[in-house]
């Protein structure tokens, strides 16, 4: 095993027990979306066209999406945490390889929220919604959820960018307006040009509509911007811009911070 990949698996399993030792605040965090999808589902589904079943499979996809999302709060308070407690600069006296930590600790966020995805699914069966797809295209849907991990680089470069947990916290408290601005709640057609040209190019868009689209859930919208008329190769495009733009900065800034 190389160096690289041994202090990765390292970094993610204390990572892991990180949550194993707060199960309060994974419990929390992962019932949110729940939460959302009751609240959404009978308060949204009786206002818009679409009946309550349908709206519902139209939202999971959007909720799970949406939880993808959160992984730059995550991220970015957990380095600005590490950063601002020293924790980062005992790993940098030790024989640890420099891209370990980030990978590590992106690694474990990944495996933390596949975990946490599965209450959602499991309400979003008992209030109705199905997988009306083939299951390839479901696996495919699932593997697109790796939008977390590069949501996630971006958290961490912005949290060693921050340096403070105060600061952190309050920039990641912002980002929950993304999902917002996209189509993981309602469908984008019938908004204003330039703010639905913002919405279709918000890469949650693009992978919400991607796997509504492998679920089987919703079709995609005819004249679209070219990431959300393509989902899943603008899924698979935005998610390799935010890791290559981000996780490089990420590990250099981590070696100097």
């Amino acid at each position: 095993m190389s160096a690289l990949a041994y202090d990765g698996a390292a970094m993610a399993g204390r990572q892991l027990r990180r949550v194993r030792n707060n199960p309060g605040l994974a419990v929390l965090t992962q019932l949110m979306p729940v939460n959302m999808l009751l609240f959404f589902g009978c308060v949204f589904g009786s206002a818009l066209a679409m009946p309550g079943p349908r709206y519902r499979s139209f939202l999971v996809p959007g909720l799970l999406v949406a939880t993808a999302a959160g992984g730059v709060m995550t991220g970015m308070f957990q380095a600005a945490a590490d950063t601002h407690r020293g924790v980062s600069d005992r790993f940098r006296t030790m024989p640890v390889s420099r891209a370990a930590v980030p990978l590590g600790q992106a690694v474990a966020d990944l495996v933390v929220t596949a975990i946490g995805t599965v209450p959602l699914l499991l309400v979003g069966l008992a209030v109705g919604r199905r997988v009306e797809g083939s299951a390839a295209g479901a696996l495919g849907a699932v593997g697109l959820l790796l939008f977390r991990f590069a949501c996630t680089t971006v958290g961490i470069f912005l949290g060693l960018l921050t340096r403070s947990e105060d600061a952190a916290g309050q920039l990641g408290a912002s980002s929950f307006v993304l999902p917002l601005l996209s189509n993981a709640y309602i469908p984008t057609g019938n908004l204003p040009g330039r703010l639905r040209t913002l919405a279709e190019w918000n890469p949650i868009s693009a992978v919400t509509t991607a796997l509504r689209e492998l679920f089987g859930n919703a079709p995609v919208p005819e004249g679209a911007a070219w990431p959300v008329a393509h989902p899943v190769a603008g899924s698979l495009a935005w998610s390799a811009v935010l890791i290559a733009v981000f996780l490089p900065p990420a590990i250099r800034r981590y070696g100097r911070c």
